[in-house]
């Protein structure tokens, strides 16, 4: 699972990526970038407040001398609306006039009219390209197996704690059930300490959840490992909490 829900503005880009509705993990949306003035960041903002509520919208938005087109930030709100949820592990773009839309919708019978949908919200001079594709099944079955839980190791280590083992023997279950589906095992830390330590740390517990599962019998050759380490976070580094929810491992079947 990824996710990881961003809105990244460069000059007139301004970039989401989704991992919503459907997904184990409830992630805030991190909207981050340049915008123009204060009133199209409000306008941006007040919209996803509406769709997801402020409590799942972390703003990293920053205002600077950019340019934009006529009308380009009341385009990009236009495109969050209810049905954005439907979304998964997915990216919605815009630089300048051009927007593009691709993720993972739950039924094969919800890819067409989503993409209708947001194709109608599209006004000259925008033109959108959407690519959604149905989220495969055994992705869905890893992902209800680890649920909302983080595989916690111990503080600053790659050993798994006794908590993060039990979670893991329950993941063995599921991932025999996906059949010889290769799976990769990402490892992510919070953005405490030294970044190129965490990016380190995040691949030591990714292949730690490996070589534990390995000797559950799962076979080596299905599993493969990445470390991000904080680049991709999901929660507020700023709390607690959220770098707890930061520190996790997710499951993605290849």
């Amino acid at each position: 699972m990824k996710i990881n829900h961003r809105f990244k503005l460069n000059k007139w880009l301004l970039t989401l990526t989704l991992a919503l509705s459907g997904n184990v993990w409830a992630e805030p949306i991190i909207v981050e970038g340049v915008v123009p003035n204060d009133a199209s960041k409000q306008i941006i903002l007040n919209k996803m407040y509406s769709v997801y509520g402020a409590d799942q919208v972390i703003d990293k938005i920053k205002v600077k001398a950019v340019s934009a087109p006529n009308g380009w930030s009341e385009s990009v709100a236009n495109m969050v609306v209810p049905e954005l949820k439907k979304v998964h592990q997915g990216k919605l773009s815009v630089r300048g006039t051009q927007m593009e839309l691709n993720g993972k919708i739950s039924s094969s019978n919800e890819v067409q009219p989503t993409t209708s949908l947001f194709q109608s919200l599209v006004t000259p001079p925008y033109r959108l390209n959407a690519q959604l594709s149905v989220n495969q099944a055994e992705q869905q079955i890893i992902d209800e197996a680890l649920k909302n839980r983080i595989i916690e190791f111990e503080s600053g280590s790659a050993v798994l704690a006794m908590s993060g083992t039990q979670i893991l023997d329950e993941m063995a279950v599921a991932l025999n059930k996906v059949g010889g589906k290769k799976v990769k095992i990402i490892g992510h830390t919070d953005s405490s300490g030294d970044a190129a330590k965490n990016l380190s740390l995040s691949k030591e517990r990714a292949v730690a959840v490996k070589n534990y599962l390995i000797n559950k019998s799962i076979a080596a050759e299905r599993l493969s490992v990445e470390g991000l380490g904080s680049n991709k976070p999901v929660a507020d580094n700023a709390t607690a909490d959220g770098r707890k929810k930061n520190r996790r491992i997710e499951f993605d079947v290849i």
